[in-house]
């Protein structure tokens, strides 16, 4: 049972830590806005016209000098090895515009320092830097047919950034031959103000665009990983739930094999056969509690685990760790306590339907 609790809260853990990466990694008070009909930023664009208008609306928070606080951000995928392999994983490249750093408050540097914009500088994140080859501090990448150094190291607090290679979007759009943006990123001046900035964008025709929280965004962008890791989970946490259910039957079945005697002399003094019925069905709720938190002090220990996988939905490597929360914490002890409940249901009925005499007759 305790294995078993360890593969259920693993799988849990695992979809909560991939669902925190990406929810964490949008902020209320921003807005994404994108091509309308695209699912991820690769599949869209945006031309400069169309971000003029975006950029003009009143809900739209300045900054310093009246600016408005807007990333216009291009985003390509590109294929990079990985560290004791030849083989490559995509991995996002994303050129942001001068606001594309503030607008993030969860990411700051932590080596070196930001890219000259108009340069052909970039700074790659945490786990980039961690994981490929050639993507150190001080070392140089090529894609889009140039030389880029590294010149920092980021941080962005575990969420999805921190698989991103960051550049300025004005050198990167002509380096991928591109001619347009792929997305907007927008700070507003409350969060109170989406409904308006998103009718707004909707209802002009000319735009073909569509406006989401960031939050909801980046939401959407592990449905599909989030689909597949919850199916594999459940199937795998089922097929072997009914090993541990037969492995507490046959407990149970030898618990009242072994204790006939008591079992009769209980009757004997007067305890009726529900009492039996729920002494038997107590043993075992206990132990399949005990499994239980066996189970959960393993999974725990996965929490300092890190991984990367392709997610489904762009196609670009991400890493994310197991998360331990307290609603897993419920779901798996009641998953065991059902366990053992359907384990152990039919030996307690045997035992409270033995007939006295025959009971102390065995005994």
């Amino acid at each position: 049972m305790a294995l078993v609790v360890f593969v259920f809260a693993a799988v849990r853990m695992l979809d909560a830590g991939l669902k925190q990466t990406l929810v964490a990694t949008g902020t209320p008070e921003n807005v994404v806005v994108i091509r309308k009909g695209a699912e991820t930023e690769v599949q869209s664009g945006v031309t400069r016209d169309q971000a003029g208008q975006v950029e003009s609306l009143p809900q739209i928070a300045r900054g310093p000098g009246g600016a408005a606080m807007v990333s216009k951000e291009t985003v390509v995928l590109y294929a990079l090895p990985k560290k004791g392999s030849d083989k490559p994983t995509n991995v996002v490249i994303r050129g942001v515009g001068e606001f594309g750093m503030t607008l993030r408050s969860q990411v700051r540097l932590s080596a070196g320092r930001m890219f000259a914009p108009g340069s052909a500088e970039v700074i790659v994140g945490a786990g980039v830097a961690e994981k490929f080859r050639g993507a150190g501090l001080g070392q140089s990448l090529r894609f889009g047919g140039r030389d880029w150094i590294i010149v920092g190291v980021f941080d962005a607090g575990k969420t999805a950034f921190e698989s991103e290679i960051w550049g300025d979007a004005e050198q990167l759009i002509p380096a991928f031959r591109r001619t347009a943006f792929s997305s907007l990123l927008v700070r507003l001046n409350s969060r109170d103000d989406f409904a308006a900035v998103r009718d707004a964008i909707d209802s002009d025709p000319r735009l073909g665009l569509e406006a989401k929280t960031e939050q909801r965004f980046y939401a959407d962008q592990s449905e599909a990983l989030s689909k597949f890791i919850t199916i594999l989970g459940m199937t795998l946490s089922i097929i072997f739930s009914i090993g541990a259910v037969i492995g507490a039957m046959i407990t149970m079945y030898s618990a009242v094999a072994t204790r006939t005697a008591e079992i009769g002399t209980l009757r004997a003094l007067g305890f009726r056969r529900a009492k039996i019925l729920t002494a038997f069905l107590a043993e075992s709720l206990f132990l399949a509690l005990l499994g239980g938190v066996m189970g959960l002090a393993m999974a725990s220990g996965m929490q300092w685990v890190s991984i990367s996988t392709t997610n489904f939905q762009t196609f670009a490597e991400l890493a994310f760790s197991f998360t331990l929360t307290p609603r897993i914490v419920v779901e798996t002890l009641v998953f065991s306590l059902v366990m053992g409940l359907v384990g152990g249901f039919l030996p307690a009925v045997r035992a409270a339907r033995l007939d006295i005499v025959t009971a102390l007759r065995e005994g």
